[in-house]
């Protein structure tokens, strides 16, 4: 039987039947695949602790005809610790969910995953807050997958000055001259800090996203520009993001 080895994470796991596992796993070389693992669920398997959401390393895998079969594993990193703490553990599901929605099988997903391998090392660290890494991974994942704000000029006129409006409709900033009327509930004003800082994000390489910190006010109006802008480019409702809102 010759088995391929992939270098992945789990994103998710469904029980099946009595003692399997379906696996989600986002890999380097396939993009995001589904892995049966027979036996997973028994309390002498090996597969027990490697079947869970966040678990990176190296897995040999029987590829069938429709669906791939979990030969071995080697785990380089669980992230134990996110799991012993509520809050990063859903922090860190809602990562999972958001990758999950943007990958596809048989793409080149290795931008995404090292994202999301970061983002779950940041959140272990707690070198800057939750909140902060939350909305970097949320631009930085649209800016790999192709629909990033345009946060360097007007989207309308194409002036690259005096743009302080935050509209999602748009696509991202406005400048004074070209807004309509009021101030409406579309548009967010937002200060120079707050466009420095998504235009770091956008600009940076993923190894440099998790190394600065913030002030409130422009924490809470990145949180807005990016609560805004999903709503328009994300169209299912994430389960851990609506259990980490209510809990936390």
């Amino acid at each position: 039987m010759i088995t391929t080895p992939m270098t992945g994470m789990v994103l998710s796991t469904m029980p099946i039947g009595d003692y399997d596992k379906r696996l989600v796993i986002l890999t380097k070389e396939r993009g995001k695949i589904t892995v049966f693992a027979k036996g997973a669920r028994k309390p002498s398997s090996a597969f027990l602790a490697c079947s869970q959401p966040f678990s990176f390393g190296e897995f040999s895998l029987y590829e069938g005809k429709t669906s791939y079969n979990l030969m071995s594993v080697n785990i380089s990193n669980y992230f134990e610790n996110l799991r012993s703490d509520i809050e990063a553990a859903y922090y860190g599901m809602y990562f999972c969910e958001l990758a999950d929605y943007f990958t596809h099988e048989n793409e080149d997903e290795t931008e995404i995953l090292k994202l999301l391998y970061q983002s779950l090392r940041a959140l272990s660290m707690e070198s800057i807050g939750k909140s902060l890494i939350r909305n970097i991974y949320e631009l930085k994942i649209m800016v790999i997958h192709g629909v990033a704000p345009q946060v360097f000029q007007c989207v309308k006129c194409g002036k690259e000055e005096d743009y302080h409006l935050f509209n999602s409709r748009e696509g991202g900033l406005i400048c004074n001259d070209c807004r309509h009327g009021e101030i409406s509930g579309r548009n967010i004003r937002v200060s120079s800090s707050t466009i420095y800082t998504m235009q770091y994000i956008i600009t940076s390489s993923i190894e440099k996203l998790y190394t600065f910190t913030v002030s409130k006010e422009v924490l809470e109006e990145l949180k807005q520009c990016m609560n805004s802008y999903k709503e328009f480019y994300i169209d299912k409702k994430m389960k851990s993001l609506e259990i980490l809102e209510k809990l936390f």
